[in-house]
Order: C-alpha cells, then structure tokens, then sequence
C-alpha cells in the first residue's frame, strides 16, 4: 500500500547542489519501469522526469516526490505517466510534454483509476487529481526550446511510440540528453531516434545484453503465421498494447495482407484516433487513415460476437490481463484450428506469462487450461543491445547513466564502456553528482 505523507516521506536530499548535476531516481533506476527522476543544479533549478507505476499485480510505485513545479513526461505509457495525477493534485506541478501525450493523458489515467476500483490496488490520486492533471499540461514540439528556471530544454524523436520524446537539458555548467524509451529502428508508425551530442546521456537499459531480431523478418514471420492459422480455418488473436503495437500490427498486416478480415477492439481504437487527431508525430500518417478504413471497429457486443467469424482479431490487453481478449479468449479455446499470438513482453505474474508457462491463465476468476497453438514474437519498440551501444558512441558524452533495465541488462551493457564514457548504474532512492 502506498502511504504517501506530502514533504515528509520523500527520499530525496534537502541539502543544495555545489555543481554539477544531481540525478536521484525515485524509480526506474534499477529496474523496469516504475520510472521518476528529479533533477537539480546549483541554481535551484528542479525537474521531475516521468512519474509512473508498474502495473504488475500489486502494482509497483515509485517513491515520493518532494516539492516540484515542472515534470517533464517523456511518453504516454502508465509506467511513465500514471502518477502524474498525484503530483498536480499535490505539488500543483506543471505538466510538459508533446500533444500527443497530453491528448492521450485522460484515456491512461481514467483506465488506471478503473482498473484500481476492479483489483482493488491502492491508487494514491483519485478524479479530482486527475481532473486537475488534465489542466496543467503545457505542450511543445519537437525541437522547440523552452525554458524552467536557469534550464533551456527541447524534445526530440524517441522512436518508442508516436508522441515520445527525448529530453535536450542545458543548464549552466552542461548539457543532459534523456533519451527516456527510446528506438532508434524504423518501426511502421514513428521513425528511428538520432544521436544528440551531450555531456552526460540517462539511457534506457531494458534490452541490455540482448540483441532483437531483424524487424522486417519478425514481422514477415508474424504474417505467415497469421496466412497459416486462416488457411486452416482458424482465427488469429493478437493481443496487443493499446498505444503502439496495436497500431504496428494493423499496419504490418494492411501492407502483408490487405484481403484479410481483421477486427480491432479494446481501448487501442480510441488511442488511434488521437493519434490521426496529431499527424505530426506519425510517421506517414495516411498510411495510418488507411489502416483506419480497413480494418473492421468493434463498437458494441454485437460486433464483438460478429468478430468471431472474422481472420485476425487485434485487441488489448497485451499481456491477457483483462480486456476483450479475454472474452475473445474463452469463447476461441474450444476450437484447435484457432491460435494466440502474442507481439510483446509477458511480465512476471501476467495472463500471457503464465500462458507461455503453464498452457493456462486466469479467466474471469478462473484458472483456465487453454490449448489451442500459442507462438511469440519479437516486435519491441525499445532498441536492442547493439542499438544502445551505438547510439552511446554517436552521442560522445562524457558520463552515461544506465536506468531503466534489471541488473542482469545494465552491467551487460555497462560493461561496453569501461574508459569513455564513464557508466553509472543508479539505484532507487540514492543520489548521482555528476559534473
């Protein structure tokens, strides 16, 4: 249980920075998600970088945030934006972020207020909190500076998901690059990120120590897999997160295999169309109008049950936590011709993980055995080992800071940089002074 008490349970250090910076994790340091950082100089300038929670079962927060005017919010994900709310219902903080995010803010945070009221998790902010979020966005384009205290920043491309973005800080004495989630691959709806020359880069480190598939084969296999389930007979389930790999399956699919039935369900389809709303931040976003034409909408429990004829059905829950693909799910299992395919991670304690493990899952309350034919693949929006590396080295800073990644990723690709740069693998709760 969350037991915030405002300026009294904060980790972070009351005494003043003498130079440099001070980076001090809340969470994400040393693990995945959960991400809040504050930052200070000696001028007094603070930020916080992201606030959000890991929604495992019990979800995980991070720690208290002291006093803070400004957060900048990197991306619309719940891990990095789900304690937001409290902060604005606290602090009175400034939100900033691209209008993507902000456009998408109100559909993450009142699905997390939902999903708290059916699990019963503790959620430290309720609706007054986030009606109050909802107004203390400020909005900025990519590449725009603007000014917090004695700091210019300006966003750039993160390639994670339409709408994120790294973090350009200058301060008096340096300049930080956050490159928060980050890609720098071309994946169908955001371009790749580029190198900005920094003194000190805070790095994602999730996929350390391993290195992804070739993009265009994993997603040719994703197609040929999906042409040999509806050959048979069958119907093709894809769960998939609502805000970006849904929208990079209906794409892969309108390119591979435009005469396929597919039918779209879940909160996916609302997150599409703020996306359409701010073109800007996609890559080609016509080709996205089009997916939106093709594929078929599920808007009601008619057009759920009809969707049970259709080839390929995408919807959320990505990880078979809840969601139309449960219904889905329990209505498909009976019939050996049907198949899951599961495009992402499958957390420790999801529907998905133990499906991959056990051949079962809990179904409306139930531990249920499903056997139809499950296969997984490899369509990440996070760059892989050798994509950090590189994109560390093109950076040149002088200090990288590995966050975001379990201990096994972070000394994996820590370990590529012994001299120049100098690594730093943060902890929660502790404090980096780098000058």
């Amino acid at each position: 249980m969350v037991l915030y008490s405002p300026g009294r349970t904060s980790s972070y250090p009351t005494d003043p920075v003498d130079s440099g910076i001070r980076i001090h994790f809340l969470g994400g340091g040393d693990e995945v998600g959960n991400v809040g950082c504050v930052l200070e100089d000696k001028t007094g300038t603070r930020i916080l970088i992201d606030y959000g929670l890991a929604p495992t079962r019990p979800p995980r927060y991070p720690s208290e945030c002291p006093p803070i005017d400004h957060a900048v919010i990197t991306h619309s994900h719940i891990d990095h934006i789900g304690m937001a709310p409290w902060l604005v219902g606290h602090h009175g903080t400034r939100l900033h972020g691209t209008t993507l995010t902000a456009a998408v803010s109100e559909m993450m945070w009142r699905d997390t207020y939902k999903v708290s009221s059916i699990e019963g998790y503790p959620l430290p902010w309720d609706m007054r909190d986030l009606d109050a979020a909802l107004g203390a966005w400020e909005t900025h384009d990519m590449g725009e500076w603007f000014e917090i205290g004695a700091w210019r920043l300006r966003f750039h491309l993160a390639g994670h998901i339409p709408g994120a973005a790294m973090i350009e800080i200058e301060t008096p004495e340096i300049r930080l690059l956050w490159g928060g989630d980050m890609d720098t691959r071309q994946n169908p709806n955001v371009a790749g990120a580029k190198p900005v020359k920094c003194d000190i880069l805070c790095i994602e480190s999730t996929y350390g120590g391993r290195e992804h598939p070739n993009r265009l084969e994993e997603e040719a296999r994703l197609v040929a897999r999906v042409k040999e389930v509806v050959s048979r007979g069958g119907l093709a389930l894809i769960p998939a997160f609502a805000s970006g790999r849904c929208q990079d399956i209906l794409r892969i699919l309108h390119t591979a295999a435009p005469h396929l039935e597919v039918h779209f369900d879940g909160m996916g389809t609302r997150v599409t169309k703020h996306w359409m709303n701010n073109p800007e931040h996609i890559h080609q976003p016509e080709g996205l109008e089009k997916v939106w034409r093709w594929a078929r909408k599920v808007r009601s429990k008619s057009d759920r049950k009809k969707a049970l004829e259709a080839d390929v059905i995408v919807t959320t829950s990505g990880m078979l936590d809840g969601g139309p693909a449960i219904w889905y799910l329990n209505r498909l299992r009976h019939d050996s011709a049907n198949a899951i395919l599961l495009t992402g991670y499958q957390a420790e304690g999801s529907g998905g993980r133990s499906l991959l493990d056990k051949g079962s899952l809990p179904i409306f309350g139930n531990i249920t055995p499903v056997e139809l034919e499950v296969s997984q693949f490899q369509l990440s929006n996070h760059a892989g080992h050798s994509e950090l590396q590189s994109f560390v080295r093109a950076c040149e800073p002088r200090h990288v800071v590995f966050f975001h990644g379990d201990t096994e990723a972070r000394e994996a690709i820590s370990a590529e940089f012994t001299q120049q740069p100098t690594p730093s693998l943060p902890l929660n709760g502790t404090s980096l002074n780098l000058k």
